[in-house]
């Protein structure tokens, strides 16, 4: 069986598209104003290491929000529809035209072989060092993986491979938060 994987940005972009389906553009300015300040605060708080970041997720997603705005201004769309969005169809051609080729790379033709499609998310993982539990010292990570378990799994290593002012080494994981896309939203 064929596997499909969403990726990172393709998941931001779809919660943004499902996001913005329906609304009107003084609907769609609020959430590019929203957009942006995620932006400003995600970009104040501490650096991650992986491409993967808080940052990364709020500067995609604004860029989105913006261009679906300026989209409808220049196309005149009462509501915003996907289907009426030529960079949306160009996003949904591309999915599909990925998953045909990682068909005939398989050997699978398309129409015989089911597809599996996994629905990886992306999570926070919020974690303290254990020798030193202040609030400054907190590490923020994102994962994208299959179930919060599997992220765990990835932070628990991640973290156990930390150094700096921690001297032991161990973090304690505080919390874990399902951001991508939103929790309960099945695309």
């Amino acid at each position: 069986m064929l596997v499909y994987e969403y990726l990172p940005h393709e998941l931001a972009r779809l919660d943004v598209l499902g996001k913005a389906t329906g609304l009107d553009l003084n609907q769609v300015m609020e959430r590019v104003r929203l957009a942006a300040r995620r932006e400003t605060l995600a970009s104040a708080g501490p650096d991650e290491p992986h491409s993967l970041s808080e940052a990364w997720i709020a500067s995609f997603q604004h860029n989105q929000w913006r261009r679906i705005a300026r989209v409808m201004a220049e196309q005149r769309m009462s509501v915003y529809k996907p289907t009426e969005d030529r960079r949306a169809v160009r996003y949904r051609e591309e999915r599909l035209q990925r998953v045909e080729k990682d068909c005939a790379d398989a050997g699978q033709p398309d129409d015989r072989a089911p597809i599996e499609m996994l629905r990886h998310r992306v999570y926070r993982i919020t974690a303290r060092p254990t020798a030193a539990p202040t609030e400054e010292q907190l590490l923020v990570r994102h994962y994208f993986a299959g179930s919060k378990a599997v992220a765990v799994e990835h932070a628990q290593r991640s973290f156990g491979r930390q150094s700096g002012t921690n001297e032991s080494g161990e973090y304690q994981i505080v919390s874990v938060e399902q951001v991508l896309p939103q929790p309960g939203e099945f695309f």
